[in-house]
């Protein structure tokens, strides 16, 4: 099987429904947490020093995520913590109105990646994923039975690790993607982008500031605590990203791009980095998985990076759990491919061509962008594409052959009878069976399925999956129909 050596200390018993995450920012969090709750043996293993967070390039959780957040009971914190803004700022003066979304979340939660990250770590942990810091892969082997994988731990101790699968979420240098020999083709979009923290003296009047010129372009937002990070960028200033940056070089770009530097001063952090475009060719090799930037990487302009991951991470984890506990074939995997692919591509086009048109230096890609603005501007078809592709509401999975016109289809939080709601009873990583009347749940589904009926006088019988989309539907179904359907899905 693919994959290389890297330590000759033997490795554990294997446990064929065990789960290893490689990487423990905001995918790996939620992914390990989903699995440990549905009751799969977990290993977290994070190279980073315990307390040491992610740098917070991440600013923003879109209304899908926030959805699946909710799901976990977790978007209530995260909200009490953030705040809503209900327009997202793209350039040129142009915007997405979020306030008529189809979701409970009408808004973009401004906040920075490590509350998330705070409050999905408190879960994981809760549930019982054993997370082991200062650990990092030195190389991978697997067999039909299960993955080996090569450890350097804490005081660069080799050691190894015994799981029936293996993911890896462990970003854009992922150690477990070049152990499986996976490529990670793509190319850098812009170079020398200049990340600084710094406090203001005159606070912008919007959450989020945001803003292209023909030669630069900048983004501010607000950590909370006092500071505010800025991104900005300037053409024909291609410096090597081992070059320093200075505060007058930040200063410049931001006054380039808003119009003024808002009296930024007292900078604790400040750097270079470029932004790739780049997709591996595939999410699966054999037992072994990639999910958030280990899988795919593209420029921040949407703010979708965390979120697609987030969602990677939610379309895995019901799946790789159902697999671990023997309720579904090893074959239910390959879906995660197909399913999560696609969206990465699509990921990369939009964030890609929002990007090029906030870059936009000769008259054609002017043109082209004043157009746009002028269609965002109004109640378009390439408006509400946008607006679905960048809050992750749009996107729907793709069904067999003959299924029903809803399969694949994400669901809104609808009301059910007796005042609950789908997405509450969707927690605990459960299948929701929502019906015109009720359904006894066998002993041998009992946690892994809600049986509820429509708040509404709908006819239709639908089977949703833990992550939110339909599995099976059905315009009108008899008990027989309806217990094929959750022997197919559930085991």
């Amino acid at each position: 099987m693919t994959g290389i050596t890297g330590s000759s200390t033997p490795a554990h018993a294997p446990d064929p429904a065990s789960v290893t995450v490689v990487g423990a920012g905001p995918t790996g969090l939620l992914l390990a947490g989903d699995l440990a709750a549905a009751g799969v043996p977990v290993t977290l293993v994070e190279k980073r020093p315990q307390g040491i967070s992610n740098l917070s390039r991440a600013f923003v959780l879109h209304a899908r995520s926030l959805e699946q957040l909710d799901a976990r009971g977790l978007a209530d914190d995260l909200e009490s913590v953030g705040r809503p803004l209900g327009r997202l700022e793209l350039f040129g003066g142009s915007f997405l109105d979020l306030t008529a979304l189809p979701s409970r979340f009408r808004h973009v939660l401004v906040l920075p990646q490590y509350e998330v990250e705070e409050v999905l770590l408190r879960r994981a942990i809760k549930a019982g994923v054993d997370l082991r810091h200062e650990t990092e892969v030195t190389g991978l082997t697997q067999d039909a039975d299960g993955v080996t994988l090569g450890l350097r731990g804490p005081g660069g101790r080799p050691d190894s690790l015994r799981a029936g699968y293996v993911v890896g979420t462990d970003g854009m240098r992922s150690a477990v993607r070049r152990a499986i020999g996976l490529p990670f083709p793509g190319r850098s979009v812009i170079r020398s982008v200049v990340l600084a923290d710094v406090r203001l003296a005159e606070p912008p009047e919007t959450l989020l500031t945001v803003n292209a010129v023909r030669g630069a372009f900048a983004f501010l937002a607000p950590f909370g605590d006092g500071y505010h990070r800025v991104i900005g960028w300037r053409r024909g200033h291609e410096a090597s990203e081992r070059e320093p940056v200075g505060l007058d070089e930040v200063r410049e770009i931001t006054r380039l791009a808003l119009g003024r530097d808002f009296g930024m001063h007292d900078a604790r952090w400040m750097s270079r980095f470029h932004s790739d475009e780049r997709q591996a060719p595939a999410y699966r090799v054999g037992r072994v998985l990639l999910a958030g930037d280990a899988a795919h990487v593209h420029s921040p302009a949407g703010g979708q990076g965390m979120n697609t991951g987030l969602q990677d991470a939610a379309n895995l984890g019901w799946k790789l759990a159902q697999v671990a506990r023997g309720h579904a074939p090893d074959a239910l995997l390959d879906t995660y491919q197909d399913e999560r692919h696609p969206v990465g591509r699509s990921v990369l086009r939009s964030s890609g061509g929002i990007i090029r048109l906030a870059m936009a230096a000769n008259p054609v890609t002017l043109a082209l962008r004043a157009g746009l603005v002028t269609l965002l501007a109004g109640a378009s078809p390439v408006r509400r594409a946008m607006i679905g592709r960048i809050t992750g509401l749009g996107y729907r999975y793709p069904a067999p052959r003959g299924a029903h016109r809803l399969a694949g289809t994400r669901v809104p939080d609808v009301a059910l009878a007796g005042g609950g709601r789908l997405y509450e009873a969707l927690r605990g990583g459960r299948f929701v069976l929502i019906g015109p009347r009720s359904h006894d749940v066998r002993p041998d589904r009992a946690g892994r399925l809600t049986a509820a009926r429509w708040a509404s006088g709908r006819r239709t019988t639908v089977l949703v999956r833990p992550d939110g989309y339909v599995a099976w539907a059905a315009d009108s179904a008899d008990p027989a129909a309806v217990e094929a359907a959750l022997d197919t899905h559930l085991g």
